[in-house]
This record gives C-alpha cells, structure tokens and sequence, in this order.
C-alpha cells in the first residue's frame, strides 16, 4: 500500500512538473513571436546617415550632411520588370526612367549619357537579392532591388543644394532633391536633368 501511495505522488510530482514545463515553453514561444513581430514592424522606417526619419509618413530617409545621391540601378533589359513605380538607369540608351502604366517615362531627356558598365557585366544577377521596407518586409513578393511596401509612407531622397555644383563626381542614374531649385535632379552620366512639379 505504502509503495502504491508513493508511486502516486511521484506521478502527480511528474505532471506538476511536466505542467510547468510546458508553460515556460508556451512563455518562450509567445516572447520570441512577440520579439519577431517587433523587429518586423521596426524595419517598416528606415534612416540612413541620421538617428531617425522626420515624421510616420517615412519609409526611408538619407542624411542631409554629405553631398551624395542615390544611384538607381543599372539595367540592361527591362522587360521582365512590370511593377509601375519601378525607377531605372535604362544601360541601352543611357537614361533615367520610370514605369507607370505599363509604359517607360524617360526622365534624363538628354541623349549624351553615358556609364562605364564593366563592373557589372558578366555578372549573373541574384533574382532573389532584395531588400523590402514595410510592415509586411518578411512576406512581401514584389519584385525588386529595393521594395517599400508601405502605401501610407513615402521615400524622402537625398537632399543636395545645387547638385550640378556640388556633388563632384557624380554617378550614371544618381538622383537627388535639389534644395535650392526645389526640384528633382538626375544625372544621366554626361549632364544634370531637372524636373520641377
């Protein structure tokens, strides 16, 4: 009798202990989830070259205290890209565009630009290298080099005072807002093109 009350109370002993240790594993799991939501939702702003962006309605945002651009990507065959909004330094004839429509909008209007593309070619293209900033960073399939996918943010470009003056060596497809004509300035690697809302 004496061993069936001392099987008993190790059995209850097991289950107390088993118990706790299936909540201290449910704690785990509801902590880590909360921790991945966290870091999720934290990659939806982000600053580059500054402590924070300006306001909620930011996706991405450079600093204000180097005169540099950001340099789109060199494309030598478009076709497969269908995404509107998508913005491109077009390698065949050297120009800035953007997709909206289904149509290719030319934003360099000059036709002497020009890119050295020796870095670049015989390279094999890494379909899956993109980097996506949004809410939905870990899930979001659109196609793209850099994706934000927040339709309630906007990317604020870096901003430069007179770029044609300023930025010293500029690249092909750099893009900058230039502050002191308050307007959108491309360099199609011969000469500046401004455009103004």
């Amino acid at each position: 009798m004496k061993s069936k009350i001392i099987s008993l109370q190790s059995m209850n002993i097991f289950h107390e202990h088993k118990k706790s240790y299936k909540m201290k594993v449910s704690k785990k799991i509801i902590l880590t989830t909360i921790i991945l939501f966290g870091l999720t939702t934290a990659k939806s702003q982000v600053a580059i070259g500054k402590q924070s962006v300006t306001n909620s309605s930011v996706s991405l945002e450079f600093s204000t205290t180097e005169n540099r651009g950001l340099i789109l990507p060199y494309i030598e065959n478009k076709t497969g890209i269908t995404e509107n909004g998508t913005i491109i330094y077009d390698t065949t004839d050297h120009k800035v565009k953007y997709l909206k429509g289904g149509s290719w909008f030319d934003l360099s209007v000059d036709t002497t630009g020009t890119a050295d593309l020796s870095i670049q070619t015989g390279k094999t293209e890494q379909p899956g290298a993109k980097t996506v900033i949004g809410a939905d960073g870990a899930t979001n399939t659109t196609n793209g080099i850099l994706v934000l996918s927040d339709n309630d943010k906007a990317m604020i470009l870096p901003k430069v005072a007179s770029p044609h003056l300023n930025i010293k060596n500029p690249s092909p497809g750099m893009l900058v807002y230039d502050t002191t004509a308050r307007q959108l300035a491309i360099f199609n690697g011969t000469v500046w093109s401004f455009w103004k809302p």
